[in-house]
């Protein structure tokens, strides 16, 4: 009998993560709030994504939201207490620019399987992920300005890298709602599924990925980050990691597989 997924759950049940074999899921559990991120949430993601870097069988990470949404934003009813005063607004400001740099800097690739809504601090979550795929009835916005409120540079910083300067600022500026199709054409998303296939298509793309060398995956994400920061010549440290693949054990098997089929 296979062995069974492992369960675990935080911040009091908003947030739910499995790990079965290689693959991780992080499920954020607020299915009767359109998952809209809370506090508690907020603190707590940084932990559970150190438990998922901890572990040495989990080669991927998908994060998706319960109940046909991906995450409404964050949790507007908390903002009472969150805008308070300037330092409450302050360390609220802090807790979501941890919890999305946690996701950014994960060593694995994670995946954002989205559904349903992903706007706000849901979006922000998404631009977060390495790849997103989405189902064709999802929703995407940025809608800071529809609240009086403003992005954080860091989440700024990923929709200009992932959309573009101008159709970032087409999205802060207007906090339209961008629909799938529309989304997938300047890049927001890189698969659009029908509905009720997007899940197994995000499986399957993760199961695929465990597939290759996690050491390849990780030095690639590394090397994207440095570009992200602006580092545009190579340096002794990257061509330090081309160096060192050919010592990984995965790249000695693929090449004496590649040479023995040549033969």
């Amino acid at each position: 009998m296979p062995p069974q997924p492992l369960h675990t759950t935080h911040a009091d049940g908003a947030l739910w993560l499995e790990v079965d074999g290689s693959v991780a899921t992080l499920v954020l559990n607020r299915p009767d709030q359109r998952n809209a991120l809370n506090l508690a949430m907020w603190r707590d993601l940084p932990k559970v994504l150190a438990a998922v870097e901890a572990d040495p069988q989990v080669r991927v990470l998908v994060i998706r939201g319960a109940g046909g949404h991906f995450a409404s934003g964050a949790d507007i009813t908390e903002f009472p207490e969150v805008f308070e005063g300037r330092d409450s607004a302050l360390a609220f400001t802090h807790l979501m620019d941890e919890a999305t740099a946690a996701i950014a800097a994960l060593g694995v690739p994670v995946i954002a399987c989205i559904d349903g809504y992903c706007i706000g601090a849901g979006l922000a979550v998404a631009l977060a992920c390495d790849l997103r795929l989405c189902g064709e009835t999802a929703r995407f916005s940025a809608p800071p300005s529809r609240l009086g409120l403003v992005y954080s540079l860091a989440d700024t910083r990923r929709l200009v890298q992932v959309v573009g300067q101008a159709r970032a600022a087409d999205m802060l500026l207007t906090a339209d709602m961008i629909s799938a199709p529309h989304a997938l054409s300047f890049g927001l998303v890189t698969e659009v599924h029908p509905a009720d296939a997007l899940h197994g298509a995000v499986a399957a793309k993760a199961r695929a990925m465990t597939g290759l060398s996690g050491w390849s995956q990780r030095h690639a994400k590394a090397t994207l980050a440095r570009i992200a920061a602006g580092q545009t010549e190579g340096c002794e440290t990257t061509r330090g990691w081309f160096a060192a693949a050919g010592e990984t054990d995965h790249f000695k098997a693929a090449l004496a597989a590649f040479l023995g089929r040549r033969d």
